[in-house]
């Protein structure tokens, strides 16, 4: 995982750190409708809608912060929000849980 996190990392890139046993917050912004369609393991669903009402959560995390959402839209949105408010250690997952499913793990179903 490099020092510092760039604003934007590919599904790839996220496999990878999980699969070396870098622990990440996997944050998925995506409402609780879709996220009844389908989820990836392990995140943890806050929508952006409440991501400011989260940020005492966010605030001084030591792990990573992984933001996904369907497409990767909101959780760029997300991301600029959290760095403006000083939560520097996070990034959004290009492509969102739709290209994780294609170039991760295909089990996990598209919408």
């Amino acid at each position: 995982m490099p020092e510092e996190l760039p604003w934007e990392v590919t599904p790839l890139d996220v496999k990878r750190w999980l699969d070396a046993g870098q622990p990440i917050r996997m944050i998925d912004v995506r409402e609780p409708s879709e996220h009844a369609l389908t989820r990836i393991a392990g995140s943890e669903l806050i929508p952006m809608r409440t991501i400011p009402a989260a940020l005492s959560s966010l605030e001084g995390e030591e792990t990573p912060i992984v933001v996904f959402c369907h497409h990767g839209m909101r959780s760029l949105q997300v991301v600029a929000w959290l760095r403006e408010q000083g939560v520097t250690a996070c990034t959004s997952m290009a492509g969102g849980i739709d290209r994780w499913s294609l170039e991760v793990d295909p089990a996990v179903p598209r919408y």
